[in-house]
């Protein structure tokens, strides 16, 4: 029970210690690319017609709901590896090398794939509503 509370601990520190060390851009960039892949994606399922990503998740047979995960994982794949990397760079820097995977992980999916999780159903949403009030943007235009 104490190296669990230990190690929680430590966990809970080394997380607030990241917001105001060294590479801080991250905070900013990993959601942002979240936000901006989430946008692109929404858009796309818009025009498929399919519900917004989060309802499928919640709402989908155990085999659609597998497919529609996996969808939203490689959509972020570049984001979390990225995050990852960030991660690495920053333990290296501040405890002498990669000692804390978890952490590296745990913080790649709180700024890349959350956020992408969040917004994705919402961008979905509004660009079904602005298709359906501008029908003529929804079709490809290339022959």
């Amino acid at each position: 029970m104490l190296l669990a509370i230990d190690f929680l601990t430590r966990f809970w520190t080394d997380m607030m210690g990241r917001a105001d060390g060294p590479m801080t851009f991250r905070f900013f960039l990993q959601p942002t690319m979240a936000l901006i892949t989430a946008l692109i994606d929404g858009i796309r399922a818009a025009r498929a017609g399919k519900p917004p990503y989060a309802w499928l998740i919640a709402h989908s047979s155990g085999g659609e709901r597998l497919a529609t995960w996996r969808e939203g994982v490689t959509a972020t794949t570049r984001i979390l590896l990225l995050g990852v990397v960030m991660d690495v760079i920053y333990q290296v820097r501040v405890y002498g090398g990669f000692r804390y995977p978890l952490e590296a992980f745990v913080l790649a999916v709180l700024l890349g794939f959350i956020p992408y999780l969040i917004l994705r159903g919402p961008f979905t949403r509004l660009a079904g509503y602005w298709l359906r009030r501008h029908p003529h943007h929804g079709k490809d235009s290339r022959p």
